[in-house]
């Protein structure tokens, strides 16, 4: 009997995965039945280090590379020095996000009190990273002439809007548009773009806020349908799917994974 989340041999770059959900999508798709082996990528090494001993330590295919994916030379070096290494990237998940590498001490204001820079910050990562590692990756896919899957997490931020997040939904909802045409543009040629969509999900640094802080975890639960945070294996799963053949035929669709916070036609 196949497997429909067969991945087709294709290589896996997976970014920000040196932590969180980018971790458990990098082992997952390790794992997946034909991986042709996944790109660790994270800002600190050490981090994309110990994910990719993870994998091989399972038995599969593996190598870690640093990059803040804002930086464009870098990315495409990157990518080279991954093609050069495990393959040709087939598969890319953009999941690193948040404020970059270094925060500033300003994000706790509302947004028209804080300067362009901290703006820059959110859009650096969540949009311009995007859009660099997806431009990255393109040639290669087309060079390889097989499907290709490109699929960014997203937050319900962009989708809902969330109140001190307006910099952070403003990038996030530009990614899921940048898919979009990104998804007319290849889908002739069998390349796939889709974004997945993610609420309030238990990472380590989310458990260390909300478990200290049981009355505000309490509050927060009950806008949630499916009374409990999501898990990163949740988001990981989507990702495997849309990553694998048994999403040939979608692209340019966001789909939300968010315990019923928010719902879509």
């Amino acid at each position: 009997m196949s497997d429909i989340l067969d991945l087709g041999g294709r290589v896996a770059l997976v970014t920000g995965a040196g932590q969180g959900v980018g971790r458990q999508v990098a082992l997952q798709l390790a794992d997946a039945k034909n991986s042709g082996g996944v790109v660790v990528n994270d800002y600190v090494l050490e981090r994309a280090e110990a994910v990719a001993e993870e994998i091989r330590a399972a038995g599969g295919k593996a190598i870690a590379l640093q990059c803040d994916v804002s930086d464009h030379a870098a990315v495409k070096e990157m990518v080279a020095k991954a093609a050069a290494d495990l393959g040709v990237v087939g598969i890319l998940v953009n999941n690193a996000g948040n404020s970059g590498a270094n925060p500033s001490p300003e994000l706790g204001k509302p947004f028209w009190e804080t300067s362009p820079e901290v703006w820059n910050s959110f859009i650096g990562v969540n949009l311009y990273g995007v859009m660099n590692c997806t431009a990255a990756v393109i040639p290669g896919m087309l060079q390889r002439q097989a499907p290709g899957r490109i699929i960014t997490v997203i937050s319900d931020a962009s989708r809902w809007g969330d109140a001190g997040l307006e910099i952070y939904a403003g990038a996030k909802a530009g990614a899921a548009g940048f898919m979009r045409s990104v998804a007319r543009s290849l889908g002739r040629y069998g390349i796939t773009a889709n974004s997945v969509a993610i609420a309030l999900t238990a990472t380590p640094a989310v458990r260390r806020t909300l478990e200290g802080d049981p009355e505000r975890l309490k509050r927060t639960l009950e806008k949630y349908i499916i009374r409990r945070p999501g898990q990163p294996d949740d988001i990981a799963n989507m990702v495997q799917f849309l990553a694998s053949d048994a999403s040939s035929w979608i692209t340019g669709q966001v789909y939300p994974v968010n315990g019923g916070f928010s719902f879509a036609l």
